[in-house]
């Protein structure tokens, strides 16, 4: 299986590991473990996670208020999105 990550997700991660880097360099390595956790679940059974309203999956993560947005490709999943909960359902949507 094969992930795939929309250009745009290196610098949604990139924020989130400066917020948590800045309270502590340990924050900053657990978020990154518990990303690349979910991620392979996905990509394990892409039908896990709840589907949204448009036409991805939506994995949340479980000690931090982030959640990744991916799809289905033939060969595993393209990652199209990682956001915090706060931030506005539409952020993001028009990625492709």
């Amino acid at each position: 299986m094969n992930v795939q990550y929309h250009p745009a997700v290196e610098q949604d991660v990139a924020e989130a590991l400066q917020r948590y880097d800045e309270v502590s360099p340990v924050l900053g390595d657990e978020f990154k473990k518990e990303l690349r956790h979910f991620i392979k679940l996905a990509v394990a059974n892409p039908g896990r996670f709840h589907p949204t309203k448009s036409r991805f999956r939506r994995a949340n993560l479980r000690r931090f208020p982030y959640h990744f947005l991916y799809n289905e490709i033939p060969d595993g999943i393209r990652i199209t999105l990682v956001r915090h909960h706060k931030r506005h359902p539409d952020y993001g949507s028009e990625r492709d």
